[in-house]
């Protein structure tokens, strides 16, 4: 009774709980855990193909489990994003505003040049068409722009720079066409430095190439002027393009914008370029509260191949930006009243590992060469030139330099046109790693843009006009609409529309999806997952200690095997006990009441039997294990045998 009581106590469980065996474990976990079907596992131990059918069903349903698991969790590594969209209404800043006239100025220090390359064109146009050019379509008397202080630079330009003649117009039979009919493209040749590599940079289109032609030249000719030109000291000379400015009923001020020049689109001004001034913050939608403009659009032509179309440039576009005319410019028509309303959308990207964007620019590894803040267009320029610079030796005309670098020069560097054109061509295919390079920003402000039209000023309006911008602008123009131009740039509506980029599986919708699928294939909650972690803790644990219980068995086997006893004979009767009496010299052995007489061979080992018939003496005799004697401490008294 006390026997089974003992082993009930033992049964119960402690603070720390170990199982006897792995069976024991596995059978509590199947009978106590909330996972649904493991105890069908131990219930069903009397029918084999019950319990095999359940655990095949279970493991079924833990390699589903998991398989589900592994889909989430591979979906969750891709770094999906879902497009949210909200609209917001409040008041905001004005955006920048950048117009040009087209009008690129003629500088006294390469004007000569450029009077060569107008004889040189007039001279290809003939050749191609047969057409004679009159010398007045190129207005070779129009005022030129003078730069002081450059005259001994002006003189050594002039002194060493010649046009090149290497690269005339050429036409050519276009054998890709399969119409049947004769067609050619016109183009010029480029090689490379040692004259081979050669390849035509052709078009199907005439004008095109005698536009690109013409520039190829102007480039060349534009690279003798000094990197950074101040515009502003020369501004009395320039005819001031904007007759008329308000903004919400209120005329501009003179610092409201700021003045530059393009080689392309000539003289510009941007409205509103710092964003700053609460002056240009918009309250009101509509075309009351924008900006309207009066322009002057009159063509001098100072470069006429340069830019042939007539009118202003026009460009909507963020603060502290570069305004990048030739991709995201739209032209506006001289004699017409143009009204053009935008609508402000903001895109926020998340950047990191769901995409690639940057915030200022400071992580990319393109060093701007712009200014102003980090726009796509401004690393994509700044990527160009840098590879230009290290590929051709030289940097392209049209785009900033790095520091130490000098504009390409077809007399310093003779082939650096067949290596721009083949590196503009690979960067257009995205075969340059540019495009990898410079990333979107993770937050810009897009402008949508409608515009609408009306002949301006109207036929019984036009002569009072003129005369108002006679008196007030020195406007002393006497043709008809074709000189001036009216914009008027307004908000729709001050709603704007917010794109946000969100992960498509966050860690919160992560955890729900597994959550789902867990009680789906097993009905069970995390606390079912903590059972199983307890379930591996615990088969850790017994597998530790029964490693630890073989190790100290196997050490202790070790240890008694250690000293070998070979001529030690386990037959009772071989064993004799002699007994000695205090104080008597005689070694008589007296035989053992049980009938067996000891015989040891060394005195550390103890024979313990375990026969109920064996009585011992209360002292230890002395033993003699084949004529080896062991004795007893004599200081211990022992009774004489009777």
């Amino acid at each position: 009774m006390e026997q089974e009581v003992a082993r009930e106590e033992e049964k119960k469980e402690g603070l720390i709980e170990f199982y006897d065996s792995f069976k024991d474990m596995f059978e509590f976990f199947c009978k106590n855990t909330t996972i649904h079907g493991t105890i069908r596992l131990v219930c069903s131990g009397s029918n084999r193909m019950k319990t095999a059918f359940w655990t095949l069903l279970f493991l079924a349903s833990f390699g589903m489990l998991y398989w589900q698991f592994a889909l989430m969790f591979s979906q969750y590594w891709a770094y999906p994003v879902v497009l949210t969209m909200s609209m917001h209404s409040e008041p905001k800043m004005f955006p920048a505003i950048t117009i040009c006239n087209l009008d690129p100025y003629r500088f006294e220090l390469v004007s000569e040049h450029l009077v060569q390359l107008d004889r040189m064109a007039e001279e290809s146009i003939t050749f191609l068409y047969g057409v004679n050019t009159s010398a007045s379509l190129f207005h070779m008397n129009e005022k030129n722009v003078y730069i002081k202080d450059l005259s001994n630079i002006s003189n050594l330009s002039k002194s060493s720079f010649k046009l090149s003649q290497n690269f005339s117009l050429l036409r050519m039979p276009d054998y890709s066409n399969m119409s049947g009919k004769n067609h050619y493209s016109v183009g010029f040749k480029l090689c490379n430095a040692t004259g081979g590599n050669c390849f035509y940079k052709t078009y199907s289109s005439g004008m095109d190439a005698i536009l690109e032609w013409y520039r190829f030249h102007y480039m060349n000719i534009m690279s003798q002027l000094p990197v950074i030109i101040n515009i502003s000291d020369h501004e009395e000379q320039i005819e001031d393009m904007v007759y008329s400015c308000q903004y919400d009923g209120e005329p501009c001020r003179p610092g409201d914008y700021v003045h530059f020049h393009h080689p392309v689109f000539g003289s510009c001004y941007t409205f509103n370029s710092k964003g700053t001034d609460p002056f240009w913050t918009a309250t009101k939608p509509g075309i009351p509260y924008g900006l309207s403009l009066i322009l002057r659009a009159e063509q001098k032509d100072h470069i006429p191949l340069l830019s042939t179309v007539a009118g202003v440039k026009v460009m909507i576009h963020n603060h502290n930006q570069t305004p990048f005319l030739e991709h995201e410019g739209f032209d506006i028509r001289p004699g017409i009243a143009t009204t053009i309303g935008i609508q402000q959308d903001e895109v926020n990207r998340l950047g990191g590992n769901y995409g690639k964007c940057t915030t200022d620019g400071s992580d990319v590894n393109v060093k701007l060469l712009y200014n102003n803040s980090y726009t796509l267009q401004a690393c994509l320029h700044s990527c160009f030139q840098h590879i230009m610079v290290r590929k051709c030796g030289c940097g392209y005309y049209y785009y900033p330099l790095p520091p130490g670098a000098e504009y390409c020069d077809y007399n310093k560097q003779p082939a650096w046109g067949h290596c721009f054109y083949q590196l503009y061509n690979r960067l257009r295919n995205h075969h340059l790693n540019c495009f990898d390079q410079c990333p979107k920003p993770c937050r810009e402000s897009l402008y949508k843009v409608s515009a609408g039209t009306a002949k301006w000023p109207s036929t019984k309006s036009q002569d009072w006009v003129r005369q108002a911008l006679r008196h007030q602008n020195g406007y002393n123009s006497t043709s008809n609409r074709k000189d001036i131009a009216k914009v008027t740039i307004f908000y729709q509506q001050l709603n704007y529309q917010s794109v946000n980029e969100s992960p498509l599986l966050s860690v919160n919708l992560l955890l729900s999806s597994m959550g789902s699928q867990w009680s789906l294939w097993f009905g069970s909650s995390v606390l079912s997952v903590v059972e199983m972690l307890e379930l591996l803790v615990d088969t850790l644990v017994l597998s530790l200690l029964f490693c630890y219980q073989s190790f100290r068995a196997k050490k202790t086997l070790k240890v008694t095997q250690t000293p070998t006893i070979p001529s030690v004979s386990l037959a009772l009767e071989n064993y004799r006990v002699v007994q000695e009496e205090a104080g008597i010299g005689d070694d008589s052995a007296q035989p053992h009441p049980s009938g067996a007489t000891v015989a040891m061979k060394n005195s550390d080992l103890h024979l313990q039997l375990f026969s109920s018939k064996v009585e011992l003496p209360e002292l230890c005799p002395t033993v003699v294990l084949n004529g080896f004697r062991h004795t007893q401490d004599s200081a211990s008294e022992r009774e004489p045998n009777s």
